[in-house]
């Protein structure tokens, strides 16, 4: 890599490219933002901020190529006059450097991440989810079977690909190089993970029923979204448009792929609020402990019940040539679940009580959809899918 950003040398970079003026440089802040990424957020001195990302290169000095996939997904939005009223729900990337792989950003000063939001206020209005689905369900229709998008996204992305799969491949036999990556504990996943054949069997078959036929974020996590501080406001005044008070973030693993992965995803995401708040313990049954938690799969499932309905009434032909979209559905937000697991072994390094019941619920999830729709959702796939409400964006 010929150029390596850092906060001593970023004010240089974005004067030479003509991003900003050396009167920027002056009374101007550069703050480090923790990620994968190399990020610096920058204050300018008139009040603007920028987000400045690298990508980090390998030993060969090489990338995975996500912040191309990111101007990609940019370029779509920017190019194609039918998809500008969902530009002001993503984020928007101003600047692109290929050769250095640095992509800027105008950073979102007016929002705050929807994870964050849910954890400190422990609320969760059904308005928020109605707006994810809203906006999702419209990437999804307005791309659908879209060759010539699909054209402009592929040099970059290739193949879908869902992470989840890939992590999941590597479980079918342990190997020496296994038991160097994941600490002892994680051998008891191993173990119950190869005790399950008709969960294997279940992503197996998940991974054949792929259907890639649009435009998806393929890494739709709570933390990759954004609230607006004023959402409240916002919706109560039906401010224009109203779709503004969320913002889809993070673009970098986008694909053309199949859209019940996102809306799977996103819902575990909702999932794992309940999952990773569960009392547990060696002295309590598994099935005891999925009904205490502090914050209860009831007061969830209003938001996960709106996602779905919001999302089959903006985008109600997927029903048409997906009969199984819901039970799809339900089975990636199980397969979600296990991705979780196993970056908790990665990085934590730990597998507890509380993973061994995440475990048994993806393991429903991917294994029993049809039973698990009305403990996902607390309603019957019939309600669901006759439910009526005004699709957000025509």
């Amino acid at each position: 890599m010929s150029f390596l950003l850092s906060n001593k040398n970023v004010f240089e970079y974005l004067i030479s490219q003509g991003i900003c003026s050396e009167e920027n440089q002056s009374m101007s802040k550069i703050e480090l933002k923790p990620a994968k990424n190399f990020n610096l957020l920058l204050t300018l001195r008139d009040g603007r901020q920028l987000l400045v990302k690298q990508e980090p290169h390998n030993r060969q000095g090489q990338t995975a190529g996500e912040s191309l996939r990111e101007w990609q997904f940019q370029n779509l939005l920017q190019n194609y006059p039918e998809l500008r009223h969902i530009r002001c729900s993503c984020s928007q990337a101003i600047y692109f450097d290929l050769e250095n792989s640095i992509i800027i950003f105008d950073y979102l000063q007016d929002y705050r991440d929807l994870a964050d939001f849910y954890s400190k206020e422990n609320i969760f209005p059904d308005a928020i989810a109605t707006a994810i689905s809203a906006i999702l369900a419209s990437i999804h229709r307005l791309t659908l079977d879209r060759q010539d998008y699909r054209e402009k996204l592929e040099p970059s992305t290739g193949v879908f690909n869902n992470q989840a799969f890939e992590m999941i491949r590597g479980l079918k036999r342990l190997t020496p190089e296994i038991f160097g990556r994941f600490p002892e504990d994680g051998l008891k996943f191993f173990a119950l993970y190869q005790r399950y054949s008709t969960l294997e069997l279940a992503i197996a078959e998940l991974s054949k029923a792929i259907a890639p036929c649009c435009l998806i974020h393929n890494d739709l996590k709570l933390n990759n979204i954004l609230l607006a501080n004023n959402w409240e406001q916002a919706i109560s005044q039906t401010l224009p448009p109203a779709n503004s008070i969320i913002r889809l973030i993070d673009w970098e693993k986008s694909n053309w792929g199949d859209p019940a992965s996102d809306l799977g995803t996103l819902i575990a995401s909702y999932l794992q609020i309940w999952l990773y708040g569960l009392i547990t313990s060696k002295t309590i049954p598994i099935e005891e402990s999925l009904h205490l938690a502090t914050t209860p799969l009831e007061r969830l499932q209003p938001s996960i019940a709106a996602l779905a309905r919001t999302y089959l009434s903006n985008f109600p032909e997927i029903l048409e040539r997906r009969p199984d979209f819901l039970l799809r559905v339900v089975q990636f937000a199980g397969l979600a679940l296990m991705q979780a697991i196993l970056a908790t072994l990665q990085h934590q390094k730990t597998f507890g009580n509380s993973e061994i019941c995440v475990l048994q619920v993806a393991k429903a999830l991917l294994c029993r959809p049809e039973k698990s729709i009305q403990t996902v959702f607390g309603m019957r796939a019939s309600e669901l899918i006759n439910h009526q409400s005004v699709p957000l964006f025509k």
